[in-house]
């Protein structure tokens, strides 16, 4: 070989040497490139990911506005309901008191035209002729006595009917405010269906968002953990904050004796697959919006508020370290504070949280551990 670089031109083997070289930086340079394309597309990556976790933050924040604004209108619906059926009450009562004042009114006109029918064929009398005249005195004192009681009878009847015709009138005005007032209602309503429509359609678009954002299984698992784990701390702080009261005495004695919150299908069981190892810790029952969701047990509100992953949640103290939690509902009915009694509605069901599929949420805890709430309710 060094016989070869001998016989070969000075020219040729600088020629030889300088494309060795230019080769062997070429097949060095290779991995160099690759690693800075590598980098460049982690950078990338990462600079993608940051931006969907940003946008999906801000989507999350607009889901618990748009689930918040669907609670209010649908809160405010619910004591329209009540008014409108105070309202209707309250007319029916005013239209059967108005119809009994109406027949009380035709019977004392009759009474009234009898007593001057009577008056009228019994004659006109000069009353001082009568006390002058002293052929008869007997008959004089017993025909006084007589006109004294007619005249007292229709002075009275004609007072009643007085009264009658001003409670009448009073009735009657009554009614037609209450009436108006019922009409104000419906207005009202219609406007209210029609503003909870708008942010329906916006929260369904929301979540659309949302579901562009988050598809991977294991994101989705990252989620639903993060979402647990948001849950599990927020029950293990109102456990820290809930004092136990005398007349609170839990669920320990009350097992196959509750009645379930809301009457439904229940879609998910306790203990079934969530996703890979994640399981149910309560049960998600099947409802319509809008139906009333009703407390177990007597107790008292811990917590009453938007909660990622289960939207709008109401959680009870019942005594004795029991908890129950109702999520996913559509407006909240009571208030942090409130004393409940069993059976008492608290909430309405919806599908806050970005649920596709409208639901109760239910979870009975114990000493902060979940259990399963077939055991308690029948």
């Amino acid at each position: 070989m060094k016989s070869l670089f001998v016989k070969l031109p000075q020219y040729l083997l600088y020629l030889l040497v300088l494309t060795v070289n230019t080769a062997v930086l070429a097949a060095s340079s290779k991995p160099n490139d690759k690693l800075t394309d590598v980098k460049q597309a982690i950078s990338e990556q990462k600079k993608a990911i940051s931006i969907t976790k940003e946008r999906r933050t801000k989507l999350e924040q607009q889901l618990k506005e748009d689930d918040l604004a669907i609670a209010k209108v649908a809160k405010t619906i619910e004591v329209t309901k009540q008014d409108y059926q105070q309202t209707k009450e309250k007319l029916s009562e005013l239209s059967q008191e108005k119809q009994t004042l109406t027949t009380e009114k035709k019977h004392q006109e009759k009474l009234l035209a009898q007593q001057l029918r009577a008056a009228y064929s019994s004659g006109h009398h000069d009353y001082i002729k009568l006390l002058l005249n002293q052929e008869q005195p007997a008959k004089i004192q017993r025909t006084v006595t007589y006109y004294q009681y007619l005249n007292k009878a229709r002075i009275a009847e004609i007072e009643h009917f007085q009264q009658t015709l001003s409670k009448l009138l009073q009735v009657t005005t009554e009614y037609n405010e209450q009436a108006k007032q019922l009409d104000q209602i419906q207005r009202v309503q219609i406007a209210q269906q029609k503003k909870l429509k708008e942010n329906k359609s916006k929260r369904t678009q929301t979540i659309k968002a949302l579901g562009k954002d988050l598809i991977s299984k294991q994101e989705q698992l990252a989620k639903l953990e993060a979402e647990e784990k948001n849950l599990q701390q927020a029950l293990d702080r109102l456990a820290a904050l809930a004092k136990a009261e005398l007349e609170m005495k839990g669920l320990s004695k009350l097992k196959r004796k509750l009645r379930w919150p809301v009457k439904g299908k229940i879609a998910h069981r306790f203990g079934s697959k969530k996703q890979d190892y994640l399981k149910w810790k309560g049960v998600l029952i099947s409802a319509p919006i809008g139906r009333q969701v009703k407390t177990i047990h007597s107790g008292k509100i811990l917590f009453a508020d938007w909660l990622k992953g289960y939207g709008l949640v109401t959680v009870i103290d019942h005594g004795e370290g029991y908890m129950s939690l109702y999520g996913h509902n559509q407006t909240l009915l009571k208030s942090v504070g409130d004393r409940v009694e069993t059976g008492e509605p608290i909430a309405l069901v919806g599908q806050s949280g970005g649920q596709q599929q409208s639901g109760l949420y239910f979870e009975i805890r114990y000493q902060g551990k979940a259990v399963n709430p077939k055991t308690w309710c029948r």
